[in-house]
């Protein structure tokens, strides 16, 4: 709460433009709070507030900004400033900035780069959207497996100062290729005339630079480790991956999953810093689609016309068994979703788990339908209680059923399970609901169907 307390104070002293007391207030503040407090103010504003900033501290609090505010802080720098920003950024943020612009951005912001610092950026831009090689950092100490140990100390103390992490020293032969990693502490507490060779332990665990992010996060959560070496095809180390950047990484690909299962379409930007037309967009697809959608549902009632004439007590009903399958289904399918994403459930899980679905789908069906049998014995008597707790049954079946095997479709179909969104399963749960109500019902009272 403290923290809190400190970043409202910051941003009230740069309102008020109390640059005195901003000195004072900022010294002992971590950058990522600084950065929070200037988050919701103008360019311009953070811009003057720089100034005040000791400048070896710009690029730090640059890094935590988000994007956007990032682009437009650097406009409002001379060109000079925006140079020496850039320049100090760490590889992986100056990449998440470059791959957030557009062409034209970007390549005007490249041309602030050093000379020497365009070719990493455009290597680096060159790997594929959401791989690990994108994610890396390019900047980590090296050191050979036949030195000693006092060549490598010697090493990272003329390399350590400039570098993201010097807790693991990466063991590399000739031509750059990983063999190993060893820690600084067996570096310091061993002798001097020891072979670097010697002190390598363990299983080496890699990711490729092509390889999904996500990938790179799963294998730094399954090993516990903080830092993970990203590798070319022939094994030559071109950067790390720090468990700070896979915490980003596992915020983002919730967040996107989210709005996958929620029938919006994934967005790079904050709702805050969202435009309606960017959110109209995101919104309108899905919403129309399922409008067609549910055009079978209408044809499922009116299908059903005579029935309902002859018992008007089922059209009571109907909200409450049809809405029962599509909450039922997306239980099920956030489940569903979420493990898959997650790595807990395989493909090949796919029939036990739908064996377990059933068995917990037939007990949530049963139970519910107990509980609506009172209601339609009360609204219509013994044949529309029957009715409806039959059909709520079933439709909670039918509906969890769908909710856990579309998720699997698209993943064997190679698609994103999140794309099974809450809306489209409720639409389609719906539309089944309907046949399997009327149908239930048609059978019960003994009606000739329409």
């Amino acid at each position: 709460m403290e923290d809190k307390h400190d970043v409202q104070l910051l941003r009230e002293l740069i309102q008020q433009e109390t640059w005195g007391e901003l000195t004072q207030q900022h010294d002992d503040m971590h950058v990522q709070d600084i950065a929070e407090a200037l988050g919701e103010l103008s360019a311009e504003t953070v811009h003057r507030a720089f100034q005040e900033f000791p400048r070896e501290r710009w690029p730090a609090i640059f890094a935590y900004l988000a994007a956007t505010d990032q682009y437009a802080l650097l406009q409002a720098m001379d060109p000079e400033d925006g140079r020496y920003v850039l320049a100090g950024l760490l590889p992986d943020d100056r990449t998440a900035l470059l791959e957030s612009l557009s062409q034209e951005d970007m390549e005007q912001l490249l041309q602030l780069l050093p000379q020497n610092e365009v070719k990493p950026a455009l290597k680096q831009l060159g790997y594929p959207e959401e791989s690990a090689g994108r994610l890396m950092n390019t900047r980590f100490v090296t050191i050979r497996a036949d030195w000693t140990l006092g060549k490598a100390l010697e090493r990272v103390r003329s390399r350590g100062e400039s570098e993201d992490t010097i807790n693991t020293l990466y063991v590399t032969d000739h031509r750059g290729r990983l063999l190993g990693t060893v820690g600084l502490k067996r570096l310091v507490l061993n002798t001097p005339d020891e072979i670097v060779e010697n002190l390598i332990t363990g299983q080496l665990v890699t990711v490729n630079a092509a390889d999904d992010r996500e990938e790179a996060a799963r294998l730094i959560q399954h090993y516990d480790i903080t830092a993970l070496p990203v590798v070319d095809k022939t094994g030559v180390l071109l950067g790390v991956v720090t468990v700070d950047d896979v915490m980003d990484v596992v915020q983002e690909e919730n967040t996107e999953d989210f709005h996958k299962i929620g029938g919006v379409g994934a967005m790079t930007l904050s709702l805050r810093e969202a435009r309606p037309s960017l959110l109209y967009r995101k919104r309108v697809g899905w919403l129309v689609l399922l409008v067609f959608m549910n055009i079978f549902g209408g044809a499922g009632i009116a299908y059903f016309e005579e029935t309902i004439e002859a018992a008007i007590a089922l059209v009571f009903f109907l909200p409450l068994i049809v809405d029962s399958g599509g909450n039922a289904g997306s239980q099920s399918a956030t489940l569903m979703v979420r493990a898959l994403a997650t790595g807990d459930v395989q493909m090949r899980h796919w029939l036990k788990l739908w064996g377990k679905e059933l068995g917990v789908a037939i007990a949530l069906g049963i139970t519910m339908g107990l509980a609506v049998w009172g209601l339609g014995l009360w609204r219509g008597g013994f044949d529309i209680a029957m009715v409806v707790s039959t059909a709520m049954v079933a439709v909670v079946i039918v509906g969890s059923m769908i909710g856990m095997l579309l998720p699997f479709l698209l993943t064997r179909m190679n698609l994103d399970p999140a794309t099974a969104s809450a809306p489209l399963i409720t639409s389609i749960a719906d539309i089944c609901g309907i046949l399997i109500y009327f149908s239930i019902a048609t059978m019960f009272l003994t009606l000739p169907q329409a």
